[in-house]
């Protein structure tokens, strides 16, 4: 699978690539093998938690979407309906969460404010906002980091489970 320019070759001719290069390959869509072999197993393990909790609290809701975003920012996931959820980047080395939030999260982002970790709130401050939303790109790397994503996702769409988790409960003990 080719990857994006960010690659150096070593004394024996082995690529290397720079953590949070993307998957570029056009010709297909990346299967979980692949997925698992560029990102990781540890953040593997946090990208199949994520898709399952989706699958598990918006049962029926969102199908999983590979789109191709040309050589520079390659492969992702998106969860959509008629709003996008969210979009899933595989990285290399990690993959990183992008949650689009309108004006109506924003807005309930702000008064949760001091619930969430402050490395999301200065992320949060810190990402430019567009025409249609604030995109906040966050790169899953610990389990607080997931939990982090569920509650914002949570948050963005009540899930429509009967076991659906209470968005903003804070997790701030089982971080990191």
């Amino acid at each position: 699978m080719s990857r994006t320019d960010t690659k150096a070759t070593t004394t024996h001719g082995e690529m290397l690539h720079k953590i949070g290069s993307r998957i570029t390959d056009k010709s297909a869509p990346p299967d979980d093998r692949a997925v698992r072999q560029w990102i990781g197993p540890d953040a593997f393990a946090h990208w199949i938690a994520l898709r399952k909790w989706i699958d598990e609290f918006y049962p029926g809701v969102f199908e999983p979407d590979w789109l191709y975003g040309g050589k520079n920012r390659g492969w992702s996931l998106r969860y959509k309906k008629t709003k996008a959820l969210c979009t899933l980047v595989p990285e290399y080395g990690q993959f990183s969460a992008v949650v689009v939030m309108g004006r109506a999260e924003r807005e309930t982002f702000d008064a949760r404010r001091y619930a969430w970790r402050p490395q999301l709130v200065k992320r949060y401050d810190e990402a430019k906002t567009y025409i249609d939303g604030k995109w906040l790109t966050m790169t899953v790397a610990s389990t607080g980091d997931l939990h982090e994503v569920m509650d914002l996702l949570a948050m963005k769409r009540p899930p429509t489970s009967p076991s659906r988790p209470t968005p903003g409960t804070s997790r701030k003990g089982s971080r990191r």
